[in-house]
């Protein structure tokens, strides 16, 4: 399945910019670019289905929005190609209207999580690196656990409690130093000696939901 393409106006204005110092970023909600995520990695009959994202096929499509930027941006010296948010309207009277009316005039309603992606390196990346940052973004959104470790499902919802999931690998590096490999890593280790299974990808340092940490 083809992956969809970012719109070719995207970052053109009909305003004048010129006493400006920097052009502004611009940002285009895309619902075939959902759609595709929805097929490609949590349809069981795709080729690239993941069982890991699960939890989020008990949702319906307006769990998440997902953005194209007009460019990335810099964080702490590196560049962010991606970025998984938590939708957090965190203001009150006229001021949150305006935010709720900006989600709606966007995507229709109003999303848990937004997921940002730069058009620039959409138009450049490989098949396997376009679609591993679109799943290291999913991976982001992640749910709770029961006692035996697995899913917990609510019994009120029917639905697993999703939460917002940190993943930052160089934690471990310390750690595993000092105190060995927890069944955590090692089992990140053998995955690395096995090998990719789709393809490899080159995404370090590109998420900005794993650089908040760093901040």
């Amino acid at each position: 399945m083809q992956r969809p393409k970012p719109p070719e106006d995207i970052g053109s204005f009909d305003f004048d910019f010129s006493m400006h110092k920097e052009m502004p970023y611009d940002f285009r909600p895309d619902s075939d670019l959902k759609q595709w995520v929805w097929d490609t990695f949590l349809n069981e009959d795709s080729e690239l289905y993941n069982q890991d994202h699960e939890h989020l096929c008990y949702y319906a499509d307006d769990l998440i929005g997902f953005m194209w930027a007009s460019r990335a941006f810099e964080k702490g010296g590196r560049v962010v190609l991606g970025q998984c948010e938590q939708t957090a309207i965190m203001a009150g009277g006229w001021k949150r209207k305006r935010q709720e009316l900006q989600m709606v005039q966007w995507f229709g309603y109003i999303p848990k999580y937004i997921i940002t992606i730069d058009v620039g390196f959409a138009e450049t990346a490989s098949d396997s690196d376009f679609c591993a940052l679109i799943e290291h973004e999913l991976y982001h959104i992640g749910c709770e656990l029961d006692g035996d470790g697995e899913m917990y499902i609510s019994p009120l919802s029917g639905k697993p409690k999703l939460t917002m999931r940190s993943h930052d690998v160089e934690e471990f590096h310390g750690v595993v130093q000092r105190y060995g490999a927890s069944p955590d890593v090692q089992k990140m280790v053998e995955l690395a000696n096995d090998g990719p299974t789709i393809g490899k990808a080159k995404i370090a340092h590109a998420c900005g939901t794993c650089l908040l940490k760093l901040a």
